[in-house]
């Protein structure tokens, strides 16, 4: 159950309660695709840098290990120690990022595994068993993300799919939450807005979708080729038709800069692989900015990444050490880089619920995009690559 504790124009600062726990929104869920963030990030990690809910992905884990083995162990909470919610995408996304190893069907798509080569057919209940067998807290409904620039046509007749999945895929939930066998007879579902970057189609499919009384909302098919401004646009147009009082969710964003622009559009959940996937390649987030801690500059730099962290690498180490281990390839870099990077979204997301909380998201949210664009030590930073 959502329930909206205050507005700021169209941000909405919130409170979801789900079977096991209740979120506080706005919230940037922590990516961990097969069950573990990349960066050697435990369970205990993921507690101690103010992670609220985990993501992971249906696809992914029935290739491995299998979603029927995850079930044989008590689910995917039991399996991977975390106690707190879990979302799991459908496999929808991996219509649009394994485009060259599938067929889509009115019944499903068909893949090649991209880890053996196997056949594997996916539809709206074969999703829905998957994300069963694993029991998450949330449920994705399965969908096909059509990339930005598809043609119109083409568009239409996937978004009138994806709605037809989305009838079936709540209809299989709906059977599988009254087994008996179920682990978690409570799981929730999120149906999927598409459109690409035709707001006329995003708004008359939320109006849809928005009929079927789901658990929340998301809106996929954006951060995958158009420009941030068509992104804000979308969110603009499309968001007012999502109902006000369930979770609206942006799949796949962003950066932090996108998300304080989302959240100003009404958004509330939020995922990327971003942060984990900048940390393991030296890339670090601060309060001034993105930096990379391969630059020669911080070789004798004894300063921690961002000294208004309080994350455990900015707690204790320094810049040039980080620099070094990533120089003679030790673990440990990656490991504490994609730390920072998450305990930075996630202390993010508590600034921008604290910001609301007080009546202030506005000047909170200018402050920051100021800060970020000073550069470090408020020097501009070097935007060539």
């Amino acid at each position: 159950m959502y329930k909206l504790l205050k507005t700021c124009g169209r941000a909405k600062r919130g409170e979801f309660v789900t079977p096991h726990g209740t979120i506080q929104t706005p919230v940037f869920m922590n990516v961990g695709t097969a069950a573990a963030i990349k960066g050697a990030v435990s369970t205990e990690d993921l507690e101690n840098i103010k992670c609220q809910v985990e993501l992971s992905n249906t696809y992914h884990l029935h290739v491995r290990p299998g979603d029927k083995i995850i079930k044989q162990l008590g689910g995917l909470h039991k399996f991977m120690v975390w106690d707190k919610p879990i979302l799991t995408d459908s496999g929808g996304f991996q219509v649009f990022s394994l485009a060259s190893l599938r067929k889509i069907k009115e019944e499903g798509v068909y893949f090649s595994s991209h880890v053996d080569g196997r056949k594997i057919f996916m539809g709206p209940e074969e999703s829905m068993q998957i994300q069963s067998n694993l029991a998450s807290t949330i449920a994705m409904a399965f969908d096909e993300c059509a990339p930005a620039k598809a043609d119109r046509s083409y568009v239409s007749n996937s978004v009138e799919r994806t709605t037809r999945w989305l009838i079936r895929s709540k209809k299989e939930m709906k059977r599988l939450n009254s087994l008996d066998d179920t682990i978690n007879k409570e799981q929730m579902l999120f149906g999927i807005n598409q459109g690409a970057i035709y707001d006329d189609i995003r708004k008359e499919h939320a109006k849809i979708i928005s009929e079927l009384d789901l658990d929340g909302y998301a809106i996929g098919g954006l951060a995958v080729g158009e420009t941030h401004e068509e992104m804000y646009h979308i969110l603009e147009e499309t968001v007012p038709f999502l109902p006000q009082n369930k979770p609206t969710y942006l799949m796949g964003v962003g950066t932090p800069e996108n998300i304080l622009e989302a959240v100003e559009r009404g958004v509330d959940f939020f995922d990327c692989v971003l942060p984990a996937r900048n940390g393991r390649h030296a890339h670090v987030y601060t309060n001034f900015g993105k930096i990379n801690l391969l630059n020669s500059k911080f070789e004798l730099d004894d300063t921690p990444i961002d000294s208004a962290c309080q994350c455990p690498a900015c707690r204790r180490y320094t810049k040039a050490y980080i620099r070094h281990l990533f120089k003679a390839k030790e673990m440990l870099a990656m490991r504490l880089c994609v730390l920072h990077n998450l305990y930075f979204f996630n202390t993010l997301m508590e600034e921008i619920r604290l910001a609301l909380d007080e009546g202030h998201f506005m000047q909170y949210k200018t402050e920051k995009l100021e800060g970020f664009k000073r550069g470090v030590e408020g020097k501009p930073q070097n935007k060539r690559r």
